[in-house]
């Protein structure tokens, strides 16, 4: 059986080459040289080629992640670089993703079953950024960076500058908005907080004289 990483090679060549329903695991078996039931047991799906993929693709990310974080740097900051490794990473593969993202835009219930593996790789960026990826509110942070992600995803199939310069401008540009959507949420919170302390103040009963 070819390695694992043939094996995923090989499947992102046949994407790029004949779009997300052009090919079965037959197909990928015959290129590699594998029996279709080692390829199976290994890759039971394109979805978990895919989820594999992206799985290499995070460990991209974190390798370049620092560790420890620079005080100067703002989440904002530190939130872009690892965004951008994420795509620096991906760039290989562009006509791939060109293929998955088109093909995922034709077949929901696969971009469904795709979600959580999206999800799992915005939590790596949010780690890599010391942003908590943990709880309801980790939840919602890989939401809203997954729908940044997307945005600027198609920016990026279409750059083909030597810096990603537009791609670069285009997630600035949603960071910044996400970040000042953040801080009127905080801002907001704080006020409705103090209110409800102010609120309780005023209620509580008078102490008792000694």
């Amino acid at each position: 059986m070819a390695e694992p990483q043939a094996i995923i090679d090989a499947f992102l060549r046949l994407l790029a080459e004949r779009g997300w329903r052009g090919f079965a695991l037959r197909d990928l078996a015959e290129q590699t040289g594998t029996g279709l039931a080692e390829l199976y047991a290994e890759f039971p799906s394109r979805l978990a080629l895919i989820t594999a993929f992206m799985a290499g693709i995070d460990r991209d990310v974190l390798a370049g992640t620092t560790p420890s974080l620079d005080p100067d740097e703002t989440v904002r900051d530190r939130l872009f670089d690892a965004m951008m490794r994420r795509y620096d990473a991906l760039r290989p593969h562009r006509e791939a993703i060109a293929a998955l993202t088109e093909g995922m835009a034709r077949d929901p219930v696969a971009a469904l079953a795709l979600s959580p593996s999206l999800l799992r790789s915005m939590a790596v960026v949010l780690e890599a950024a010391g942003v908590s990826a943990d709880g309801w509110r980790g939840a919602l942070r890989q939401r809203a960076l997954a729908a940044i992600h997307l945005a600027v995803l198609r920016v990026w199939l279409d750059d083909d500058s030597a810096d990603l310069a537009r791609t670069m401008a285009a997630l600035d540009r949603r960071l910044k908005n996400a970040e000042r959507w953040v801080q009127v949420i905080d801002r907001t919170g704080k006020r409705a907080r103090s209110r409800r302390s102010s609120d309780r103040t005023q209620e509580a009963p008078d102490a008792p004289a000694p």
